[in-house]
């Protein structure tokens, strides 16, 4: 049967480079049809566009429905190419778009959020460049821009009311103080996480806005359920973090890390102490817990650990200047496998490979945006140094989902 077996092979080469050809077209047809979406918050297109052509957009990491096959995906990644409109669902969410302020520069930044390992898709990233204006002594109106990556826990509309309403609530918050430059930025963020947590606390669960939500049986407020935040607010001579729970901000200047923000872990000496003192008690369960449950101190919502959880943010207020190279806001999946000077390490070496590069410039003579079509831009650099920590946090065997957002913050670029 050996012998019969080899001069089959040998007599249809042919037929075997016909079945491998068609092997390999039969997986590139079942790999289409994977439930993917492309989400670009920043960009729409026109009625009009959507009749023509659409162009092929280069993806780096593209990672299958099944969280198990996370690693075969990154590997065999770079030959996948996606359009505009696929679905990539709980996969991958990137918005690699230019947002231009009405002065001179341009607001550069990309974000990459991936399930990971995990059942379920809890984290979200908001990105609203020039959300807000803010006007200085000489009376000229300034944009500042809106970064947050927030993690949910128990389930994920928390996160996801967050995402959607958080920005709009620090807008109020600096238009109630008059938008100029006496705005108590620290009074402000505390304001709006307060708010925050207020809207949560009072909202119910609309199935019809996530219909894979697992707290649909459970009590309108879904008081288990909450979410940490990481937001910063970026304005032409500052940048504000507020942060609650244990996602991070890592500024990068001049080749070293200056962390902008603190984890809540429940066994920080500070936090520790103010739990013990409220009345609650932090219990070692695979790692330490308030009350053997939560593995932060502070959140938005779970209002069943209050007031052991606390939604107060710490707030860092740093001055800006021309030695600033990025700002690499992540979810505790990146930081848990990833260290602040490896990240922002990687961040700087893609940044150093396309400093000379200079934008593709419109036949209107304006930067062309990257995010809808095939054009590039100089924010490739951002979006492929979130992709590139994403790759390495789950090549490090990160187990949570991972959300990365990464902003240019050279200055006369």
């Amino acid at each position: 049967m050996a012998g019969v077996c080899c001069g089959v092979v040998a007599d249809s080469e042919s037929a075997a480079a016909a079945v491998e050809q068609t092997s390999k077209s039969s997986r590139r047809r079942r790999m289409d049809i994977l439930p993917f979406k492309l989400v670009y918050d920043a960009f729409e297109t026109s009625a009009s566009e959507k009749g023509r052509k659409r162009q092929k957009l280069d993806v780096s990491l593209v990672l299958p429905a099944s969280p198990r096959e996370c690693s075969n995906a990154i590997e065999n990644s770079d030959d996948n190419e996606l359009n505009g409109d696929h679905e990539i669902n709980g996969g991958l969410n990137c918005n690699g778009t230019v947002g231009l302020e009405n002065g001179t520069e341009p607001t550069k930044f990309g974000s990459t959020s991936v399930c990971g390992r995990r059942r379920d898709m809890e984290d979200a990233v908001s990105i609203h460049p020039s959300f807000c204006k803010q006007s200085s002594e000489a009376e000229i109106l300034s944009d500042i821009h809106f970064f947050g990556v927030f993690d949910g826990h128990g389930c994920s509309h928390v996160a996801m009311k967050c995402r959607d309403r958080f920005h709009e609530i620090v807008k109020e918050e600096i238009e109630a103080c008059g938008g100029g430059m006496t705005v108590d930025w620290k009074l402000t963020m505390e304001r709006s996480f307060a708010k925050m947590d207020k809207e949560v606390q009072k909202s119910t669960v609309v199935a019809e806005e996530n219909s894979n939500c697992r707290c649909e049986l459970q009590t309108p407020q879904c008081d288990t359920v909450g979410s940490t935040a990481v937001v910063a607010v970026v304005t032409p001579d500052k940048i504000i973090v507020a942060n609650c729970g244990d996602s991070r901000a890592v500024l990068c200047r001049n080749g070293t890390v200056q962390p902008l923000s603190d984890d809540h872990k429940p066994d920080r000496p500070d936090e520790l102490l103010r739990i013990e003192e409220a009345g609650g008690r932090v219990i070692y369960w695979d790692g330490p817990r308030v009350l053997g449950v939560l593995a932060m101190s502070r959140a938005i919502g779970d209002n069943y650990l209050k007031p052991f959880v606390i939604p107060e943010p710490e707030v860092t207020i740093t001055e800006r200047t021309s030695e600033d190279e990025c700002l690499i806001l992540g979810s505790d999946g990146l930081w848990d496998a990833v260290t602040n000077e490896t990240a922002c390490g990687v961040a700087r070496m893609c940044l150093r490979v396309q400093k000379h590069a200079s934008p593709p410039m419109t036949p209107d003579g304006d930067a062309a945006v990257r995010g809808g079509g095939g054009a590039e831009s100089s924010d490739k650099a951002c979006w492929d140094a979130s992709i590139l920590l994403t790759k390495l946090a789950l090549a490090r065997h990160s187990t949570d989902n991972v959300s990365v957002v990464v902003v240019d913050l050279k200055k006369n670029q």
